[in-house]
């Protein structure tokens, strides 16, 4: 181990790597943070028609941290404690932080009303939802069910826990009818497709981000929000991850799955980096650069530009 980590921290090609995979939850929360709008998406996903903005009490701030992961958005309306998240990236891992949440949640609620857990009153919760918007470029159902009972050895519905979280898909193309009832959200799909489509054509973040947010106005998109606060929509979409946070971690899986194995012929460990040797391996189960890109959460140009390496050797 002492020697791949020596070998891993002189690998100098990550520490160029410039990683931005939370740059949409961001702007996600932004859009939603306005009473009216979080309402409307609470309508369209439950079928619903309150009408009081005011009927909704948001409980979650804005820099409190989980699992050193920032919340989206949490409310409670109609004895419900709803917790929205939107993810770039899929994780089968949601559920363990929907259950973490919760738990640190209901134990503030208790904690403030000063109830007394071993008595002989029974404490009335609020009922948890949870509910996951999804546009990473992995394809995904429209819905999709995750649970945490998935995660234990004895499989799923086993066990005394569960905690269910509903995936919904808000790619461009996907649930039709939530988009219909919801235009924040489809105005929000809609301007994330089109820096997606600039990236594509290997635009810079910053300028596949302006190009999309001239055309969205042109096409009567997010105007509101783009025309006033077009600096704070271009800041968010530039804001970087902890970069070193997110190469150690890419390490660990990377060591986990095997890399440091040595089971792809012609790879030698002291001779290709570990990008290349992950990249590779995806190659070899059938993925294109933008599903690589997306898992290993890099720019497809850069992935290509492997890609091309390895063809050539």
């Amino acid at each position: 181990m002492a020697k791949n980590t020596t070998w891993y921290q002189k690998n100098f090609f990550w520490k160029r790597l410039r990683i931005n995979r939370k740059y949409k939850d961001r702007l996600f929360r932004f859009l939603f943070q306005d009473k009216t709008d979080l309402l409307a998406l609470y309508n369209a996903v439950n079928g619903s028609s309150y009408g009081d903005p005011e009927s909704l009490e948001i409980v979650t701030l804005d820099d409190v941290i989980f699992m050193k992961m920032k919340n989206d958005l949490s409310f409670m309306i109609s004895n419900q404690l709803n917790l929205y998240e939107h993810q770039s990236t899929y994780s089968p891992n949601m559920p363990l932080r929907g259950l973490i949440y919760f738990t640190h949640q209901y134990e503030g609620l208790l904690s403030r009303q000063e109830e007394n857990l071993y008595g002989t009153k029974l404490l009335r919760l609020p009922t948890p939802e949870y509910v996951i918007f999804y546009n990473g470029r992995k394809e995904q159902p429209d819905r999709t069910e995750l649970f945490l009972s998935d995660a234990f050895e004895t499989g799923h519905g086993t066990g005394c826990l569960e905690c269910r979280a509903m995936m919904l898909n808000i790619n461009r193309g996907h649930n039709g009818e939530l988009m219909k009832k919801c235009r924040r959200l489809w105005e929000y799909s809609e301007f994330i497709a089109e820096v997606n489509d600039n990236l594509d054509q290997n635009m810079s973040l910053k300028a596949a981000t302006v190009r999309a947010m001239d055309i969205c106005i042109q096409k009567g998109i997010l105007t509101d929000i783009l025309l006033s606060n077009r600096a704070e929509v271009l800041g968010m979409l530039l804001t970087e991850y902890d970069e070193k946070k997110h190469m150690r971690t890419l390490y660990r899986e990377g060591y986990e799955d095997g890399f440091d194995k040595g089971e792809q012929a012609g790879f030698d460990r002291g001779e290709q980096n570990l990008l290349e040797r992950m990249i590779h391996k995806k190659l070899l189960r059938g993925k294109d650069a933008a599903a690589i890109a997306d898992e290993l959460e890099t720019d497809v140009e850069t992935v290509r530009k492997i890609i091309e390496k390895l063809s050539s050797s």
